[in-house]
């Protein structure tokens, strides 16, 4: 029996590229279809097997495909993987080891290298319990979650958030803030789990339309303290903000 499951989310036109790894792990893909494109005669061969299910949403929004997978994985653990993903075995064993355990933890948060083989953003270089403070930069490929823990305190993406809505960031760090609302635990684990391309929905710095974006997921996560939080954030970021005056506009969420 296996303990893991590769949740995979994929827009019906991208489902060709996917690429599982090779270990003795389930297979879930969520397929989102908001028009007539036929894509199971594109699915990789590893999709086809036994150990696969496939699921079809006549929906957009990344959350709502995750929130998909969610219901219905059935091993211990999840994974989230996009179409472009791909996954280091032995980094997922290891994880699987720490969360055997753990039996505490609900979720784990890895790291990931980019194709040229380095990290792909700096991490902190010994495990870390998560907290609303230092979870902001996750990404979702970089989460493992123990699957009964995450149900029985009825965690979701909020489907407000993500890629392919308005507010097209953040869903990954709503996620393990309500999760350590709701009293469950995460930790960051140096192990690389997967390695995915450079360019991200997490990379559209310097915008209006992001700056917007990031305000919201901090009044999400925060509420009425959000302000507070917007300006550290801010100062550190503020070259990328673009300046003191998007800087000041990010901190009122405007």
């Amino acid at each position: 029996m296996t303990r893991l499951t590769i949740g995979y989310s994929a827009l019906s036109d991208r489902v060709a590229g996917i690429k599982p790894p090779e270990g003795d792990f389930d297979l879930l893909l969520v397929v989102q279809n908001d028009g007539a494109l036929s894509w199971k005669d594109k699915l990789p061969d590893a999709l086809k097997g036994s150990r696969a299910v496939t699921d079809e949403l006549k929906s957009l929004g990344v959350a709502k495909s995750r929130n998909r997978v969610i219901e219905l994985a059935e091993t211990d653990y999840l994974v989230f993987a996009d179409d472009d993903i791909e996954f280091v075995d032995a980094g997922l064993r290891e994880a699987i080891d720490y969360l055997d355990n753990n039996p505490q933890v609900a979720l784990v948060l890895a790291q990931a290298a980019s194709p040229s083989g380095g990290l792909r953003k700096p991490y902190p270089s010994k495990q870390e319990r998560l907290t609303k403070l230092n979870s902001a930069r996750a990404a979702t490929y970089e989460m493992i979650i123990r699957v009964s823990a995450i149900k029985d305190l009825g965690i979701r993406f909020d489907e407000s958030f993500g890629a392919g809505v308005e507010n097209y960031l953040g869903d990954e760090y709503i996620f393990i803030a309500d999760l350590i609302s709701a009293g469950g635990k995460g930790v960051f684990l140096p192990i690389t789990i997967a390695t995915h391309p450079e360019v991200s929905s997490g990379s559209g710095w310097g915008t209006e339309r992001d700056r917007k974006a990031r305000a919201k997921v901090f009044t999400r996560v925060f509420g009425a303290l959000a302000p507070v939080v917007r300006l550290a954030f801010g100062i550190r970021r503020l070259g990328l903000l673009g300046g003191l005056g998007n800087l000041m506009r990010f901190v009122f969420g405007r």
